[in-house]
């Protein structure tokens, strides 16, 4: 009766907004601060929907759509309640599942970061370096004792 309820109103309740909101939709909508990629504009209009598909499918509350109602949310809205029916499924295994040792998963992360240490972007990397550079070129300037000095291209 009301320790399961309670159980899954715990999760209902805490962890979609912690979780997928705080973590996950940024990562969806910022896949270069995850992966060394550069994200156009186009790509980021994409990402920007499948991100709000993603909240809308944790959300505990029914949204009510209508002519009004935002093209990016009625692209998906006849999947969404399929969606949440996954991410309860999502969590009530989550709540399952034994808990893992801090020693475990800072072992696991470790070699994972050694295995993944070698893949690196150099033209990426040289992009971001770049678009820093550009937009504080004045300081930049400055602190090589360069007064005015602006970092052009090439």
């Amino acid at each position: 009766g009301w320790e399961r309820w309670s159980s899954r109103l715990f999760f209902w309740v805490f962890l979609p907004p912690s979780l997928p909101l705080r973590f996950w939709v940024n990562v969806i909508k910022n896949p270069q601060f995850v992966f060394d990629i550069h994200k156009g504009s186009i790509t980021d209009a994409c990402l920007s929907v499948v991100a709000q598909t993603f909240m809308d499918s944790c959300s505990t509350s029914e949204h009510r759509l209508g002519k009004d109602s935002p093209s990016n949310k009625l692209l998906y809205a006849k999947d969404i309640p399929s969606y949440k029916s996954w991410v309860e499924r999502y969590y009530a295994d989550i709540a399952k599942l034994p808990a893992i040792s801090d020693q475990d998963m800072n072992a696991y992360l470790a070699e994972q970061s050694r295995l993944h240490a070698v893949e690196f972007n150099m033209l990426s990397a040289l992009n971001e370096i770049y678009s820093y550079v550009s937009k504080y070129s004045e300081e930049v300037g400055v602190a090589r004792g360069l007064p005015g000095v602006m970092v052009s291209p090439g």
